[in-house]
């Protein structure tokens, strides 16, 4: 189902983003068009780690993919992480007189399938994780999203998904990007705590300013670390029918208004 005119802002979870500067933007943009936020997780999760020492891990695919490494017991500090940073972006968007609605607890929208056995390289060694809290994401619970929708609430949606095992950890991108297909978004923004995309990062002489479709598989091999969740997120979107998925600078003023006005990497269908 279509919402005319709707955007899809995931703003990141790591260090740097200026969230007070987020919600300035998305306060004046939601009086001009409907909005819906997906948030990340990761220096929330890293915080309340290191105030329980407890020890954080990377799981590294194959083709070089790294997410969290989420066992049970850091399953339970994921959930409370995702809900605290939630909370933060709700209270500063209402604190902005815009009217939100928190997707956590039973109010979760995303749908996942929980990953029981990952090949990935964990602590330098290649091993079959079976004990990971990480999901994979099948679909979305749309009815709710497009009521608040309708009623002029910006819904707010941490990286976190319902299945048969419990709450699940899900890369945040890769949920905006499954929310911007499944609600047909009209643009998918993700504001990240770099410029965009590099051919060879951090050289500003090799900042991409626009990918085609056609050229997604090299912006595959040229992002490094995160930033290949990133790229892979767009080309989901778009493969989902999302005409356009932008990957912006959190850390600027502005930086809602400025990348949809040109700054930041371009992915167009």
């Amino acid at each position: 189902m279509k919402h005319n005119g709707l955007l899809i802002v995931k703003v990141g979870g790591g260090a740097g983003i200026d969230i007070e500067a987020v919600c300035d933007d998305l306060a004046r943009l939601s009086a001009e068009r409907p909005l819906l936020v997906v948030h990340g997780v990761s220096e929330t999760m890293n915080r309340l780690c290191a105030e329980r020492g407890i020890q954080t891990q990377m799981l590294t695919s194959p083709g070089g993919h790294s997410s969290r490494y989420t066992p049970p017991a850091l399953r339970d500090v994921y959930v409370q992480a995702a809900e605290a940073e939630n909370a933060r972006l709700v209270a500063g968007l209402r604190a902005r007189a815009v009217s939100t609605a928190g997707f956590v607890g039973a109010a979760v929208a995303i749908n996942a399938q929980r990953k029981v056995a990952i090949r990935a390289v964990l602590n330098g060694r290649a091993r079959i994780v079976r004990d990971d809290h990480s999901g994979k994401i099948h679909n979305v619970d749309t009815q709710p999203l497009l009521d608040a929708l309708q009623a002029g609430h910006v819904p707010v949606l941490p990286p976190m998904a319902n299945s048969a095992d419990g709450l699940l950890n899900v890369d945040g991108d890769r949920a905006g990007a499954a929310v911007a297909g499944a609600l047909a978004a009209q643009a998918y923004l993700i504001l990240s705590n770099v410029r965009g995309l590099y051919r060879n990062f951090p050289d500003e002489m090799s900042f991409v300013a626009q990918v085609p479709m056609t050229q997604l598989d090299e912006a595959s091999e040229w992002a490094q670390g995160r930033m290949k969740r990133k790229v892979l997120a767009a080309q989901e979107a778009l493969a989902a029918g999302v005409p356009m998925v932008i990957i912006g600078d959190g850390r600027a003023a502005k930086p809602v208004a400025r990348a949809l006005a040109g700054a930041g990497t371009r992915f167009t269908a």
